[in-house]
């Protein structure tokens, strides 16, 4: 079965793997002349591929971050600059004998069905390289161009900027602070790169103002007792209690959670709607350059408008209306997490389909779960991007499910104790969904019981003589307890 890969990033190399690893024949179409997508840097903007600025860090830790049969080397920093990530894909690349299945330089121009759609499933695809146009036939198709290659710059909702005489430009054109220097910078939108810049700006500019018109929750990747944040939140134990408690409770639990660090409500930051599941900020200087006046922030009001576009897509990925699932749309989500497992996930769930193994339900059934999302963006107004948000462990469970991939707690609770509590209680890294099922790692038992070894391993450079290291499971689950003792006093 031969399916054309359409991106050579994160989602389109998991893809091609995945697709080797069920014996199907990838073919990826990369544009650029490099692997890496979002991650590769260059000093110049390339049209069509996503942009990032030189002092761009992963917000997610690189044991949450790791493919799922491919840690990470143990003395890579826990957070990655952009440059080691790039790194890390390579390696993956080398290692699973991806760069041969992978077609540079070459533009995919068109995807449409076939003639003969209605019995074969199968797609023409139309390529272009050195401007020579040439059409293939594929048997199914992954989409894997993600969703940051073309900006957003509505020029239209702001008045009077034909007047401004100053500079403007979108955060995909920003490389280096310089262009600050001495200038008063005001910086629209508080999403991970607007406060990345602001902080950026804040160190050469004569001022810096920050405006948002929602807020945000704004945490830093050092958490709990210097461990990183995502593996002291994302456990199946925490989201256990966050998905079970009622409503207020829980919105509680997070809101008490989020301001234990600064009081949002007294830098201006708390959200408008903060009912809402938001996607927090990363950021462990804002707070500080609020307090000591590089960055002031300001509301903007609501001129901005997004379009509100939201693809028929069952869980994400497939289209709801096609004859035969042969087309796929991976990498379109906005996770609570990690991104790097979740369109591995996809990959995975994918082509098992594909290949006939696993079944999607019936089209009505299909829709109705896209239409209850569609019912949420009426509901609460949610954006595009927000409408793309989703639990990451949640989602990943579901998928797993689909492939036989879900880690059984209870099953391991007999056979190995210490696992089964090192699964539930500490952080939920890829390597569980390698326990059993289609595509199982043998190595996943020792990445699971060592991952906090790992974590430590480039941190812990010097180490005195008595010093300990207390469980970072047990200070989790002791840390929950009290919060929500506190909580429930709280609410009575």
């Amino acid at each position: 079965m031969r399916v054309a890969v359409v991106g050579a990033g994160v989602s389109g190399l998991s893809s091609i793997k995945c697709c080797l690893d069920e014996g199907l024949e990838p073919t990826c179409f990369e544009q650029s002349k490099d692997i890496g997508g979002l991650w590769r840097y260059t000093e110049h903007v390339e049209t069509g591929r996503p942009s990032l600025y030189l002092s761009v860090i992963s917000n997610t830790s690189k044991e949450m971050s790791a493919f799922s049969d491919f840690p990470y080397p143990e003395d890579f920093p826990v957070f990655l600059p952009n440059a080691r990530l790039l790194d890390y894909l390579r390696r993956y690349a080398q290692h699973f004998g991806l760069w041969k299945h992978i077609k540079f330089g070459t533009t995919v121009v068109s995807i449409q069905k076939r003639t003969n759609f209605a019995t074969t499933g199968q797609w023409d695809v139309v390529t272009e390289a050195d401007g020579k146009q040439t059409l293939h036939i594929f048997d199914a198709v992954m989409v894997c161009s993600g969703n940051f290659s073309e900006p957003s710059l509505p020029l239209h909702c702001f008045p009077g900027i034909e007047r401004f005489k100053g500079q403007y430009f979108h955060s995909r054109q920003y490389k280096h602070p310089d262009v600050f220097q001495g200038k008063r910078v005001l910086v629209v939108g508080m999403g991970n790169s607007g406060v990345d810049i602001a902080v950026e700006a804040s160190r050469v500019a004569a001022k810096v103002t920050l405006c948002t018109s929602r807020g945000a929750w704004v945490i830093s990747r050092v958490f709990d007792h210097g461990y990183p944040w995502d593996m002291v939140i994302n456990t199946r134990f925490m989201s256990l209690i966050i998905n079970s408690l009622p409503g207020p409770l829980s919105r509680g639990l997070i809101n008490y959670r989020v301001n234990q660090w600064f009081k949002h409500e007294n830098y201006g930051l708390q959200p408008e709607k903060s009912c809402l599941v938001r996607e927090p900020v990363l950021n462990d200087d804002l707070p500080s350059y609020i307090l000591t006046g590089r960055i002031t922030i300001k509301p903007e009001e609501a001129v901005v408008k997004v379009e509100n576009k939201h693809a028929s897509l069952y869980k994400y990925v497939f289209p709801t209306h096609l004859q035969w699932p042969t087309l796929a749309i991976l990498g379109l989500i906005k996770p609570l997490g990690a991104i790097m497992p979740v369109t591995e996930m996809q990959a995975r769930w994918v082509t098992r389909v594909f290949k006939g193994l696993c079944w999607l339900p019936p089209q009505s059934v299909m829709e109705k779960e896209v239409n209850e999302k569609k019912n949420q963006v009426q509901r609460f107004g949610l954006s595009f991007d927000e409408v793309l948000k989703t639990d990451c462990l949640v989602y990943m469970d579901d998928l797993a499910s689909f492939i036989g991939a879900k880690p059984s707690v209870l099953g391991l609770l007999c056979r190995d104790p210490r696992l089964a509590l090192s699964i539930f209680f500490g952080p939920c890294t890829p390597y569980q969904y390698r326990l059993q099922g289609p595509g199982c790692w043998e190595g996943a038992h020792q990445a699971i019981l060592n991952q906090w070894d790992r974590t430590l391993k480039p941190t812990r450079t010097r180490v005195p003589a008595d010093s300990s290291s207390p469980s970072p499971s047990l200070l989790t689950v002791v840390g929950v307890l009290l919060l929500l003792a506190a909580l429930v006093f709280g609410f009575q």
